[in-house]
């Protein structure tokens, strides 16, 4: 059942990332197979929760690493979101509900809106997908740091 926060997403396009491989093989610890995973994702909004206004059905969403978290921990107040103790990772973990999360390689995904990012529509899904990992992992410290403005070196 759709929650008042939550944000369908028909997926488009997911990014393969070595993280997937290591995710199916085990490396780093038991996954919960059937295992889905993908969390460089992007898509189309089909359906919104009754709280959502950030989006409608036709926008244009991305998904990164995680779709929920607790929003209540003292990470989560700070924006730091995935230090949650209780972080929903986009696969191989599990809902608050106690559904399975699967990521990018399903036909859709649902987040919570506040995790979900908007995509422009002057640029290409399937270029935007990748960034969802690789990209937000190394521009995150140069925002953090104030060093997000064109011309700067």
């Amino acid at each position: 059942e759709l929650q008042p926060n939550d944000v369908v997403i028909k997926i488009t396009h997911a990014g393969m990332c070595h993280s997937d491989l290591h995710t199916i093989k085990g490396d780093w610890g038991p996954a919960k197979y059937p295992v889905v995973p993908g969390h460089e994702i992007v898509g189309i909004v089909t359906e919104v929760g009754s709280s959502v206004s950030k989006f409608k059905p036709g926008d244009r969403a991305g998904v990164g690493v995680f779709v929920d978290s607790c929003r209540s921990c003292a990470h989560c107040s700070r924006g730091e979101q995935i230090f949650c103790p209780k972080i929903v990772h986009t696969y191989n973990s599990t809902h608050y509900d106690g559904m399975q999360a699967q990521g990018g390689y399903s036909t859709h995904i649902v987040i919570v809106d506040d995790h979900a990012y908007t995509i422009p529509a002057n640029l290409e899904l399937a270029g935007v997908a990748p960034l969802l990992c690789a990209g937000i992992t190394t521009y995150a410290p140069y925002k953090d740091h104030g060093l997000d403005k064109a011309g700067l070196k």
